[in-house]
Protein backbone atom coordinates (compact mmCIF):
# COMPACT_ATOMS: atom_id res chain seq x y z
CA UNK A 1 0.00 0.00 0.00
CA UNK A 2 1.22 3.19 -0.87
CA UNK A 3 1.40 6.43 1.32
CA UNK A 4 -1.63 7.85 -0.47
CA UNK A 5 -3.87 4.34 0.21
CA UNK A 6 -4.19 5.37 4.45
CA UNK A 7 -7.23 5.76 6.76
CA UNK A 8 -8.53 8.95 6.31
CA UNK A 9 -11.63 11.66 7.01
CA UNK A 10 -13.02 12.29 3.15
CA UNK A 11 -15.76 14.63 2.58
CA UNK A 12 -18.02 13.70 -0.20
CA UNK A 13 -20.95 16.42 -1.76
CA UNK A 14 -23.80 14.60 -3.78
CA UNK A 15 -26.19 16.52 -6.23
CA UNK A 16 -29.30 15.64 -8.08
CA UNK A 17 -31.25 17.34 -10.43
CA UNK A 18 -33.18 15.33 -12.94
CA UNK A 19 -35.33 12.16 -11.87
CA UNK A 20 -36.17 11.21 -8.66
CA UNK A 21 -33.51 13.33 -6.89
CA UNK A 22 -34.43 11.91 -3.15
CA UNK A 23 -34.54 8.21 -4.11
CA UNK A 24 -31.30 8.71 -6.19
CA UNK A 25 -29.38 10.24 -3.32
CA UNK A 26 -30.81 7.88 -0.86
CA UNK A 27 -29.61 5.01 -3.18
CA UNK A 28 -26.41 6.81 -3.67
CA UNK A 29 -25.42 7.12 0.24
CA UNK A 30 -26.24 3.21 0.25
CA UNK A 31 -24.24 2.74 -2.43
CA UNK A 32 -21.20 4.89 -1.30
CA UNK A 33 -21.39 3.25 2.70
CA UNK A 34 -21.17 -0.14 0.63
CA UNK A 35 -17.78 0.69 -0.91
CA UNK A 36 -14.77 -1.54 0.24
CA UNK A 37 -12.78 0.30 2.33
CA UNK A 38 -15.50 3.01 3.31
CA UNK A 39 -16.79 3.61 6.63
CA UNK A 40 -19.96 5.91 6.63
CA UNK A 41 -19.55 8.48 9.51
CA UNK A 42 -22.68 11.65 8.30
CA UNK A 43 -25.15 12.50 6.31
CA UNK A 44 -26.56 15.78 6.26
CA UNK A 45 -29.67 16.83 5.42
CA UNK A 46 -30.82 17.11 2.38
CA UNK A 47 -30.54 20.74 0.56
CA UNK A 48 -31.86 22.52 -2.00
CA UNK A 49 -30.32 24.84 -4.69
CA UNK A 50 -30.26 26.10 -7.92
CA UNK A 51 -28.07 24.70 -10.63
CA UNK A 52 -24.91 26.75 -11.11
CA UNK A 53 -23.71 26.73 -14.70
CA UNK A 54 -20.51 28.05 -15.93
CA UNK A 55 -21.78 31.29 -16.54
CA UNK A 56 -23.29 31.33 -12.96
CA UNK A 57 -26.65 30.42 -11.30
CA UNK A 58 -29.37 29.24 -13.90
CA UNK A 59 -32.63 29.68 -12.62
CA UNK A 60 -34.46 27.86 -15.86
CA UNK A 61 -32.21 24.36 -15.37
CA UNK A 62 -34.27 22.32 -12.61
CA UNK A 63 -33.29 22.82 -8.88
CA UNK A 64 -30.84 21.01 -7.41
CA UNK A 65 -31.10 18.80 -4.33
CA UNK A 66 -27.96 17.95 -2.40
CA UNK A 67 -26.05 16.64 0.48
CA UNK A 68 -22.91 15.99 2.43
CA UNK A 69 -21.49 12.63 3.68
CA UNK A 70 -18.45 12.14 5.96
CA UNK A 71 -16.68 8.77 5.52
CA UNK A 72 -13.26 7.23 6.97
CA UNK A 73 -12.07 5.70 3.53
CA UNK A 74 -9.12 3.32 3.53
CA UNK A 75 -7.36 3.37 -0.25
CA UNK A 76 -6.12 5.24 -2.76
CA UNK A 77 -7.97 8.67 -3.69
CA UNK A 78 -8.33 7.81 -7.21
CA UNK A 79 -9.53 4.68 -6.73
CA UNK A 80 -12.50 6.38 -4.56
CA UNK A 81 -13.20 8.47 -7.47
CA UNK A 82 -13.34 5.84 -9.52
CA UNK A 83 -15.88 3.90 -7.71
CA UNK A 84 -17.92 7.31 -7.34
CA UNK A 85 -18.07 7.71 -10.90
CA UNK A 86 -19.32 3.93 -11.14
CA UNK A 87 -21.82 5.00 -8.44
CA UNK A 88 -23.10 7.87 -10.68
CA UNK A 89 -22.98 5.84 -13.93
CA UNK A 90 -25.20 3.32 -12.25
CA UNK A 91 -27.77 6.01 -11.56
CA UNK A 92 -27.84 7.42 -15.36
CA UNK A 93 -25.47 9.59 -14.97
CA UNK A 94 -24.50 10.92 -18.84
CA UNK A 95 -21.49 13.72 -19.17
CA UNK A 96 -22.74 15.33 -22.29
CA UNK A 97 -22.49 19.40 -21.09
CA UNK A 98 -19.77 20.54 -18.71
CA UNK A 99 -21.88 21.35 -15.49
CA UNK A 100 -24.91 20.27 -17.44
CA UNK A 101 -28.15 18.86 -15.61
CA UNK A 102 -27.63 14.81 -13.94
CA UNK A 103 -29.50 12.24 -12.32
CA UNK A 104 -26.55 12.19 -9.94
CA UNK A 105 -23.03 14.06 -9.17
CA UNK A 106 -21.33 12.95 -6.75
CA UNK A 107 -17.72 15.17 -5.82
CA UNK A 108 -14.95 14.40 -3.79
CA UNK A 109 -14.32 17.63 -1.83
CA UNK A 110 -11.29 15.82 1.01
CA UNK A 111 -9.56 12.92 1.00
CA UNK A 112 -7.86 13.72 4.75
CA UNK A 113 -5.24 16.97 3.76
CA UNK A 114 -3.96 15.72 0.92
CA UNK A 115 -3.64 18.09 -1.73
CA UNK A 116 -3.53 16.57 -5.38
CA UNK A 117 -3.20 18.04 -8.71
CA UNK A 118 -4.19 16.04 -11.57
CA UNK A 119 -5.60 15.37 -14.81
CA UNK A 120 -8.37 13.44 -13.23
CA UNK A 121 -8.98 14.81 -9.38
CA UNK A 122 -7.69 17.91 -7.59
CA UNK A 123 -7.97 17.62 -4.05
CA UNK A 124 -9.30 19.60 -1.84
CA UNK A 125 -12.22 20.43 -4.50
CA UNK A 126 -11.47 23.72 -6.10
CA UNK A 127 -14.85 25.16 -6.29
CA UNK A 128 -15.74 23.76 -2.92
CA UNK A 129 -14.83 27.02 -0.91
CA UNK A 130 -17.11 28.88 -3.19
CA UNK A 131 -20.51 26.46 -3.00
CA UNK A 132 -22.70 26.94 -0.70
CA UNK A 133 -24.76 24.11 -1.42
CA UNK A 134 -21.55 22.01 -0.23
CA UNK A 135 -20.70 24.27 2.87
CA UNK A 136 -23.99 24.37 4.33
CA UNK A 137 -24.88 20.26 4.31
CA UNK A 138 -20.97 19.72 5.32
CA UNK A 139 -21.11 22.60 8.41
CA UNK A 140 -24.68 20.61 9.51
CA UNK A 141 -22.25 17.67 10.30
CA UNK A 142 -19.10 18.96 11.03
CA UNK A 143 -19.54 22.77 12.65
CA UNK A 144 -15.47 22.43 13.36
CA UNK A 145 -15.31 21.60 9.49
CA UNK A 146 -12.18 22.80 7.65
CA UNK A 147 -11.36 23.34 4.08
CA UNK A 148 -7.42 22.15 3.63
CA UNK A 149 -6.03 25.31 1.95
CA UNK A 150 -8.97 27.58 2.43
CA UNK A 151 -10.13 27.68 6.22
CA UNK A 152 -12.76 26.94 8.52
CA UNK A 153 -16.16 26.09 6.39
CA UNK A 154 -18.22 28.61 8.59
CA UNK A 155 -16.14 31.20 7.63
CA UNK A 156 -16.38 30.03 3.86
CA UNK A 157 -19.92 30.22 3.95
CA UNK A 158 -20.38 33.60 5.04
CA UNK A 159 -18.32 34.38 1.80
CA UNK A 160 -20.09 32.17 -0.48
CA UNK A 161 -22.56 33.30 -3.28
CA UNK A 162 -26.43 32.15 -2.33
CA UNK A 163 -27.64 29.35 -4.35
CA UNK A 164 -29.07 27.40 -1.30
CA UNK A 165 -32.92 27.87 -0.94
CA UNK A 166 -34.01 25.63 2.15
CA UNK A 167 -33.09 23.12 3.88
CA UNK A 168 -35.39 20.51 1.36
CA UNK A 169 -38.85 18.99 2.48
CA UNK A 170 -38.98 15.29 2.76
CA UNK A 171 -41.64 15.37 -0.08
CA UNK A 172 -38.85 16.75 -2.42
CA UNK A 173 -40.63 20.51 -2.55
CA UNK A 174 -39.15 23.83 -1.08
CA UNK A 175 -40.00 25.84 2.09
Amino acid sequence: MTALAGVRTAVLALGSNLGDREATLAAAVSDIADLPGVDLIAVSPVYGSAAVKPDGIDLSAPAYLNLVVTTTYQGEPHALLDAVNAIEAAHGRVREEHWGDRTLDIDLITVGDLHIDDDRLTLPHPRAAERDFVLAPWLDIDPDATLPGYGRVRDLLHAAERTVRIPATGDGSTR
